[in-house]
């Protein structure tokens, strides 16, 4: 199953030439999860080839411009491309209120449904859950509230071994029962042990997406053991009074708190618009955790 995300927008707060605010894009089984949705994240849509339609659902981390600018103009342009089906829009609850506000002053009627449910910042909690994954919320610590969010698979069906199926004439509507990890006893008398027809499926994958925080290490217990962690990282560690001052990360944090929750792999992004190399960020991060990527603007990583 697909479970990969890729990167439209790696930037902080202010603009910098070549990288755009933060915005990533999941896909879990070719069903698309947009994460921020920064300022130009429609355009970013179209340059790496991606159609917005693709996309029910949206998860808002919190009310910073850089996070959440660019929504207003998706959910505009879908509108006069002629999108009918629902939108599944996850954020704080303000964020209706502004959506409606500018609706209501632009005299704009969304042709679609928007489907809002409201994320508190206190308690994380499970806020989505269909046949593929569950999405709970990360509690962060910024300067207003903010949630990031753990995307996880669910555990698939057990895989069929056909060969030997088909060897033994096992009929095929006794197929989803082994899938599902039930001994046959068929009416003839025979019985088929499930341990001898199937394998078991991979162990679900974890996608957890940390938007912006201080690396106080209070959210440790929500990201440990996540197949891939995106963590912000601003600053370098020369600049960590002002990333405590501006409740963020640096890149040396971020390695850190990768190593300590025991995660597979790490994702940084959120630089800080000062850096216009990003190699040094790279580095700093590595020095304390060796499976570290910078999140580059048009790449896919998988999870």
């Amino acid at each position: 199953m697909k479970f990969e995300v890729t990167i439209l927008g790696s930037s902080s707060a202010t603009p910098v030439y070549n990288r755009n605010p933060t915005a990533q894009l999941l896909n879990c089984n070719e069903k698309f999860y947009l994460i921020d949705c920064g300022e130009g994240t429609q355009q970013q849509l179209i340059r790496y080839g991606i159609k917005a339609s693709k996309i029910d659902y949206v998860f808002i981390s919190h009310l910073h411009g850089d996070h959440y600018f660019g929504l207003i103009g998706l959910l505009s342009s879908m509108h006069l491309n002629g999108r009918v089906k629902p939108i599944v829009i996850f954020g704080p609850q303000p964020l209706l209120e502004i959506l409606e506000l500018q609706f209501k002053y632009s005299e704009t009627v969304i042709r679609y449904p928007i489907e809002f449910t409201a994320v508190e910042a206190d308690t994380s909690v499970k806020i989505f859950e269909n046949n593929d994954l569950t999405v709970e919320t990360i509690i962060l610590n910024h300067r207003i509230p903010c949630t990031g969010y753990q995307f996880k698979q669910k555990k698939r069906l057990r895989k069929l071994i056909i060969d030997k199926l088909e060897e033994d004439n096992i009929p095929h509507e006794y197929f989803p029962l082994l899938k599902r990890g039930i001994d046959l006893n068929l009416p003839d008398g025979r019985v088929f042990l499930n341990k001898d027809y199937t394998l078991d499926s991979d162990a679900p994958k974890s996608y957890c997406y940390c938007s912006d925080t201080l690396a106080d290490g209070t959210y440790m217990e929500q990201i440990k053991g996540c197949t891939m962690l995106y963590h912000e990282s601003t600053f370098l560690q020369e600049m960590l009074d002002r990333a405590n001052q501006t409740h963020h990360t640096t890149a040396l944090q971020a390695g850190q708190i990768a190593a300590e929750a025991g995660v597979e792999k790490l994702l940084i992004g959120h630089f800080s618009s000062r850096y216009k190399v990003l190699q040094p960020l790279l580095e700093e991060a590595l020095s304390v955790f060796e499976h570290t990527e910078l999140a580059i603007e048009g790449n896919t990583y998988t999870i």
